[in-house]
């Protein structure tokens, strides 16, 4: 027994090794994505965009907002104008908070009358928002207790504070429409590739190249089918988190299909171009998942792209999940328009014409 064991172990790992790309798979990418995602990631937050709505404009409530940046942990971006514009800069994306002064905040902390801070924090990621509004807590009272005012009901500085989307900061009304995302990717890249590779394995391909039937028409036929199964299930999981979790879609789902219909035709590409560049269904399986595996970690579904180092975050912008999930979570759960998602649309477009149109090409040369 032992040496038909011994046997079957030398011959396995010969035919494992033997294959340079399957090589890099087991020895190369664990160190290299260890590596990269040592220095990438982190649970910090910090780096925290806001905006300041500036009602006041008086040299007290620009004492407070100076405070702000001067934490470390705050950067003021965008001066609105208007409530409205906070709103707009939240499903954009382009802020995770605001400060409000209103009218009449100098004014009220000189005579000791109560004046009021308002921090306004994108509710989407409850944990954020949490840590974000502790953090501006932390620095209203810091800036209150060197004036000696206090941050109390009544007199001196009154800290409130609201959470915009998610007001109860509940952590499913991200983390399932998220999870939507990731199985989106995790289904139409493994599915897709492993289907193929088995018929490269079995035959199959070989005997549908000899019928009257182009190159082209084979590579949208196999596609297709799984195509529409990708947009299907997402639905089925569109109606469990409403019916289970109470998640409904507060902008528009024709939307929101465009944004699913991208993000799968980029995740077909990808699994053609995993389909050509693998012999056997456990060659194409294992590259499936190193690609999967970075795509969750760096697109913001469990840790914030604004929390990563500066280098890392451009590097993001080629991850597709990065953009599908922006707007699937700006739809899903901040009811954003087309306009304030056009970075994530145009994004998505790109990847789904660039990896479909190149894997397609890179495909056909495998078939011929």
């Amino acid at each position: 027994m032992v040496t038909k064991l011994r046997a079957m172990l030398v011959k396995e790992l010969k035919q494992m090794l033997r294959d340079p790309k399957m090589r890099v798979v087991v020895f190369v990418m664990p160190l290299l994505q260890l590596l990269v995602f040592s220095f990438a990631l982190t649970m910090d937050v910090k780096n925290i965009d806001i905006a300041v709505l500036d009602y006041d404009k008086s040299s007290e409530s620009r004492a407070v907002a100076d405070s702000f940046e001067a934490s470390g942990y705050f950067f003021i971006e965008y001066r609105p104008e208007s409530i409205s514009d906070i709103k707009r800069l939240m499903d954009r994306g382009d802020v995770r908070g605001a400060v409000v002064f209103p009218e009449g905040f100098e004014k009220d902390v000189l005579s000791g009358r109560g004046a009021s801070v308002q921090v306004i924090a994108d509710g989407t990621m409850s944990n954020d928002a949490g840590i974000i509004i502790n953090y501006a807590s932390g620095v209203v009272s810091t800036y209150a207790a060197g004036r000696n005012i206090g941050v109390r009901d009544g007199a001196g500085v009154v800290f409130q504070h609201r959470n915009l989307f998610n007001p109860n900061l509940l952590s499913r009304f991200y983390y399932v429409p998220g999870l939507i995302s990731l199985m989106i990717m995790v289904t139409s890249m493994i599915l897709t590739s492993i289907a193929i590779v088995r018929e490269k394995e079995i035959g199959t391909i070989e005997q549908v190249m000899v019928t009257p039937i182009s190159r082209t028409e084979f590579i949208i036929g196999k596609t297709l089918p799984f195509m529409i199964t990708g947009l299907f299930t997402t639905t089925m999981m569109f109606v469990l988190a409403r019916i289970i979790f109470g998640i409904s879609i507060r902008g528009n789902p024709f939307l929101l299909f465009i944004i699913v219909l991208l993000s799968i035709v980029t995740y077909l590409g990808l699994a053609l171009l995993v389909s050509a560049a693998s012999r056997t269904q456990q060659q194409a399986l294992l590259t499936s998942f190193f690609l999967m595996m970075p795509s969750a970690l760096l697109s913001g579904y469990m840790f914030p792209v604004a929390n990563m180092p500066e280098a890392v975050q451009y590097f993001t912008a080629l991850v597709p999940m990065r953009w599908s999930l922006e707007g699937i979570i700006g739809v899903v759960v901040k009811g954003a328009t087309a306009a304030e998602l056009s970075k994530q649309l145009l994004w998505l477009s790109g990847h789904a014409l660039f990896f479909f149109v190149f894997a397609s090409l890179k495909f056909k040369k495998t078939l011929e």
